[in-house]
């Protein structure tokens, strides 16, 4: 099992554990943002002369900070995370309090306000905003915490706005988006799926499931030989795969992966991807990108058989030791979120 230790420079390491002190170290990049509202990039379609004068907080009274709102949200799924399975956190009171400010029931009315108002807003953070703030109601819903029950119940009006968004979504849509960036349906459906399950949704469940193999069970000799792209954060052949194991049965899934993708274009993905310059808020997607490739292949090591688990999740430990030093690099453009990704690769390596 891959772990973290902290070194003098603040960079991470990976060496043995996630310990106290590395979990409250990762938590402070989320503390610091979750409450800073500038920079920001809203994503918001402005209808009119009045919403030109909305600021963030205006718009998003819950997930405002962070620099987008999909940010804000798994930078909330972070702490809540971190709460849960980390004992000793030093900072647990800190976000204790940050969270419960988050998770007021007024502000959390607010982010309904925006969804169900604004004609316009029907598609916002669709999918991938959608995806993160279902784990991070998965994350709630499935913790043994007073606090933490009462934040899950006040997440409920938004929870079931955004189930109800996609159930209506998944029948328009028609063809899969296999980006590597935020629109990517694969994605999007791995944490539907997982956050159905948890709910024991089974209509939701069931549509998932169903899309899922509309769009990608026929899927063979996929292009992941040309991956990635320049502002890759997400690996679509890998993505595929990691909801087409949750989908079929172990035997059914290991013969599709068979079929699904050429050995080059394996050996390929395992590969961790050259970072110019983490300045760049687009070329930093990159250290993003080999940890999403990380959780995957953990993720796969489950599902395959040993000796191909074992290659996995070699390749996947390399991923992490190449990426988690990079995450408190001291730019915001990927401290606002990379942690994220780090707790959640450490999650699924464990």
């Amino acid at each position: 099992m891959l772990v973290l230790t902290l070194m003098a420079s603040s960079a991470l390491l990976a060496v043995q554990s996630l310990t106290p002190e590395v979990a409250s170290r990762l938590a402070e990049l989320p503390l610091h943002c979750i409450q800073q509202e500038y920079p920001n990039k809203t994503a918001h379609t402005i209808e009119g002369e009045p919403d030109a004068r909305l600021s963030p907080r205006q718009l998003h009274p819950s997930f405002y900070g962070c620099f987008d709102w999909h940010s804000s949200v798994h930078g909330h799924w972070m702490l809540v995370r971190l709460l849960k399975s980390v004992k000793g956190l030093a900072k647990e009171q800190e976000i204790r309090k940050v969270l419960a400010t988050s998770f007021d029931p007024k502000s959390l009315a607010g982010e309904v306000r925006y969804f169900r108002d604004y004609k316009l807003s029907k598609t916002f953070e669709r999918t991938y905003g959608w995806a993160w703030l279902l784990k991070l109601d998965e994350e709630l819903r499935t913790w043994d915490d007073p606090q933490g029950r009462e934040w899950a119940q006040s997440m409920r009006p938004l929870t079931d706005l955004i189930v109800n968004l996609w159930s209506a979504y998944l029948p328009k849509q028609t063809y899969p988006n296999r980006t590597g960036v935020h629109p990517n349906t694969a994605f999007g459906l791995v944490f539907a799926l997982d956050w159905a399950r948890s709910a024991k949704d089974t209509k939701f469940e069931a549509q998932i499931v169903q899309r899922a193999k509309d769009y990608y069970l026929k899927s063979t000799a996929v292009t992941a030989i040309q991956e990635p792209d320049g502002t890759d954060f997400l690996s679509p052949s890998l993505e595929v795969a990691d909801l087409m194991r949750r989908v079929l049965p172990q035997a059914d899934f290991a013969k599709w992966f068979d079929g699904y993708i050429t050995p080059a274009g394996l050996a390929n993905l395992l590969k961790a991807p050259e970072v110019s310059d983490r300045s760049d808020y687009q070329i930093v997607h990159l250290d993003g990108l080999s940890l999403s490739r990380a959780w995957c292949l953990y993720g796969l090591s489950t599902a395959l058989p040993p000796k191909q688990s074992t290659t996995l999740r070699t390749a996947a430990a390399k991923l992490l030791e190449t990426a988690l030093p990079h995450v408190t690099g001291g730019n915001y453009g990927g401290e606002h979120w990379l942690a994220s990704f780090a707790v959640y690769a450490l999650s699924q390596a464990r």
